[in-house]
């Protein structure tokens, strides 16, 4: 299992585990459909992520929220996707 470590080299997996976990407690509680997330990041990211060298270089993956949320049904973004999210929030609402 990968492991997130800050740059202090301290494994902090189980406090990304436990974010993802809540975003994913609030999706439900709240009806969401799609997210909005920040590129790259290791909670966050979609299709690259940070490698954990903190030195910019980025690995194939999604983050751990990104990844949990989308397992979930949640239709997931990056920042630079706001266009695509607005047109599949449209399609959802017509489709209701």
């Amino acid at each position: 299992t990968a492991r997130i470590i800050n740059i202090e080299g301290k494994d902090v997996t189980d406090n990304f585990l436990s974010g993802a976990r809540q975003a994913l407690q609030i999706t439900r509680q709240e009806g969401i459909r799609i997210a909005i997330l920040k590129l790259y990041s290791p909670s966050c990211g979609l299709g690259s992520i940070y490698d954990g060298s903190f030195s910019g270089k980025l690995r194939q993956g999604d983050g751990v929220t990104a990844a949990l949320l989308k397992q979930e049904g949640i239709l997931v973004f990056g920042e630079a996707e706001i266009e695509e999210a607005e047109k599949a929030l449209s399609s959802q609402e017509v489709s209701k």
